[in-house]
């Protein structure tokens, strides 16, 4: 049975393709919101106030230290006796499917995802603001 609050949370974005630097490739040079799903379940929610392209590119060939989700994939792999590579970490990416939605305001729509979806892959929920819009 379709989840039709999680379709209506992610109405204004693309269609799932798989996370793979040939989908990538189409993402738009803008501010925005990802998503990568697992089975249809969102697993991370990410947010860029720079281009989609690069971000998602960064996830696939970055390191730990550029990216949470990239970190958190490589922790799921790694075993006692051998970290995970940066190419087993695309290869298990290239097997989920991402999406993204374009937005000037990239910040209010990754904490709404976050605190509504709770992903497995986001370290912890956004912190809340105090009115003056301070941490």
């Amino acid at each position: 049975m379709p989840d039709t609050a999680h379709d209506d949370l992610l109405a204004g974005f693309t269609v799932p393709q798989p996370y793979t630097m040939e989908a990538v490739a189409g993402a738009p040079r803008a501010p925005g919101v990802h998503v990568v799903l697992d089975g249809g379940v969102v697993i991370y929610v990410g947010r860029t106030r720079r281009g989609l392209r690069d971000r998602l590119r960064q996830h696939l060939t970055g390191n730990r230290d550029s990216s949470v989700l990239h970190d958190q994939v490589g922790q799921l792999l790694d075993t006692p006796d051998n970290a995970a590579s940066a190419a087993d970490i695309a290869d298990w990416l290239g097997r989920r499917e991402v999406r993204w939605q374009e937005t000037d305001s990239p910040e209010g729509t990754k904490e709404a995802l976050v605190v509504a979806l709770k992903p497995r892959f986001n370290r912890q929920l956004p912190k809340p603001r105090d009115a003056n819009g301070g941490e």
